[in-house]
């Protein structure tokens, strides 16, 4: 069996075929989805934008796996671990860490979003604490970070694309990429929630099997894990042309290990506040399916280890990543595509580049329908027509996940795509602001309403500071160069702390520090003043109550 043809030496036709094959037996699957499982009619929003929420626990499974394990996640961690090393294995401990986090939280979520029929967690936090103003905030934040987090799906899919020879620079290199995203829209515009569900088996199925064969076929033929780890030790520890310093190491440093943690658990604290984590929690039929769901999804865990270690070998294998042809610099994203390009027969290689590709379409679809359904529950309803009939809201909904997909590739087409994934460290940041009125509020209305949009502003703001002031010389860029903070750069009212350290942190971190000390300070201060703290609409409801418990009411109005 012949190896593919070098990347970038013209069309890779027999990869191509098969990416294109598949490609169109999920594109029909998400077209058919809308008679899946379907009610009378998808011109409601809990039919069309979370599936009746009567999805059980294989295809909750899938669902929330295909949500969180996206093309971003195969190209990006290993690209990390490529370039850096042992620090990209961060993703490993925070989705270990993740699934008991919001075992209980998830629960109590969707018990009080089935009884009151929230379809947001702006919904939630609207009654919750009655305040028209904090759900705005916290949908515009749900609705901002989620955008580049779809752009950064289309990265992992253009990646794809670019191994096999068919993206150039400009608009017309992007045309491919056009076409995947249009027939993205229309199914799902058609089909709702069930058309990503339905693909997700497809989906995880070709990423269990290629990421299988792959961590047992590729070190054999490399000479063993125990030779591939001495290779990229020694390849890591070379001194980068540009800035002088070692690129990583296989082992953490002493300066990195703080960032490390901090990174993971900012990281597992922020993923399921992200809208459409939520949605996959919001669209099961019961608690049953999100308890068994919990305890099954860390097997994801164990397949995005075996991938990060992927770059291991391709620093072993000599890959380089492809060059950029609209920035002529090289693309890190690109590495995988490019290893599976080279080391695998050519069909094979086109069932890897069909997984990437499909396990962009997936995640996309469902963050595009959480962020529909932000703006039409929270701001279209909320400020614009009160009124809308539930066939309002779901032709709402409907046009907004279109201007969402659309606004997602416009990152792709006018900003350089490595700007747009570091936007996704923004994304981050921002959505960890949410945390003291979407979790915390599940257990506690202490926090006061003024004291929660207080600490939004200033997690907010001074976490964009932070960002903005971190560079990346190696890839020349003054401002939004990453997520490492040095400690000594840290600086709280001019006052600098760890003047001198070269300790390294998240700032997303940092910024929910402050967020929930000031919601402190401003709640204790509104408390002595006896400030209104708005009304409770959740008051009374049984969080703990089993899914067919008869005080769990029937799906109502939200507010």
């Amino acid at each position: 069996m012949a190896l593919a043809q070098a990347p970038g030496s013209g069309l890779q036709w027999v990869e191509l075929s098969v990416f294109v094959l598949l490609f169109l037996v999920v594109s029909v699957m998400g077209f058919v989805a809308s008679r899946w499982r379907a009610a009378a009619s998808l011109d409601h929003l809990d039919e069309w934008g979370l599936g009746g929420r009567k999805f059980g626990s294989w295809i909750t499974w899938f669902l929330v796996g295909g949500d969180l394990y996206t093309a971003y996640t195969f190209v990006a961690v290993p690209a990390l671990v490529f370039g850096a090393g042992a620090l990209g294995f961060y993703a490993l401990p925070y989705t270990v860490i993740l699934y008991p986090i919001v075992f209980l939280p998830a629960l109590r979520m969707w018990s009080v979003s089935r009884s009151r029929g929230y379809v947001t967690p702006a919904d939630f936090v609207r009654g919750r604490y009655g305040s028209p103003t904090l759900a705005l905030l916290i949908a515009i934040t749900g609705i901002v970070a989620t955008m580049p987090y779809i752009a950064l799906q289309l990265v992992g899919l253009e990646a794809v694309l670019r191994t096999m020879g068919l993206n150039g620079a400009g608009i017309a290199g992007h045309l491919p990429l056009l076409i995947a995203f249009l027939v993205l829209a229309l199914y799902t515009y058609q089909s709702g929630l069930r058309a990503p569900a339905l693909i997700a088996f497809v989906k995880d199925g070709l990423i269990y099997v290629v990421i299988l064969v792959a961590v047992f076929y590729l070190p054999a033929k490399l000479g063993g894990w125990s030779h591939i780890f001495d290779v990229s030790q020694q390849k890591l520890q070379t001194p980068d042309p540009k800035t002088g310093n070692p690129s990583g190491s296989i082992l953490l440093t002493a300066n990195n290990q703080l960032q490390y943690v901090t990174l993971a658990l900012g990281s597992a604290l922020a993923l399921f506040l992200y809208p459409h984590s939520l949605t996959g929690v919001l669209a099961s039929r019961g608690r049953s399916v999100i308890k068994r769901n919990m305890i099954a999804l860390p097997a994801y865990s164990l397949l995005l280890g075996l991938l990060a270690l992927l770059c291991y070998v391709a620093l072993t294998a000599g890959v380089k990543p492809i060059t950029n042809a609209a920035t002529g610099n090289p693309d890190s994203n690109t590495v995988v595509p490019v290893l599976f390009d080279t080391q695998f027969p050519s069909w094979f290689a086109g069932v890897a580049f069909a997984a990437i590709g499909i396990g962009a379409l997936v995640p996309a679809a469902i963050m595009s329908i959480a962020a529909a359904n932000l703006w039409t529950r929270n701001i279209y309803k909320e400020y614009l027509k009160r009124d809308a009939t539930p066939a309002q809201e779901a032709k709402q909904a409907k046009l907004a996940s279109l201007v969402v997909k659309f606004g997602a590739v416009a990152f792709i087409l006018f900003i350089d795509p490595q700007f747009s994934i570091d936007l996704q460290l923004i994304g981050g940041v921002l959505i960890l602001q949410t945390l003291p009125a979407v979790a915390i509020a599940l257990y506690t209305r202490w926090l006061h309403r003024w004291g929660l949009i207080a600490g939004w502003i200033v997690g907010m703001v001074w976490g964009i500071i932070m960002l903005y002031g971190i560079p990346n010389p190696k890839t020349g860029k003054a401002h939004f160069g990453g997520s490492a903070l040095a400690l000594d750069k840290l600086s709280i009212f001019g006052w600098h702390p760890f003047s001198g350290s070269m300790i390294q942190i998240y700032p997303g971190f940092v910024a929910l520090i402050a967020n929930l000390v000031v919601a402190v300070i401003v709640t204790v201060i509104a408390r002595s003043l006896k400030v209104f703290n708005g009304t409770d609409d959740t008051e009374g409801t049984d969080y703990h109550a089993d899914e067919h418990d008869k005080d769990l009411r029937p799906i109502g109005a939200a507010h």
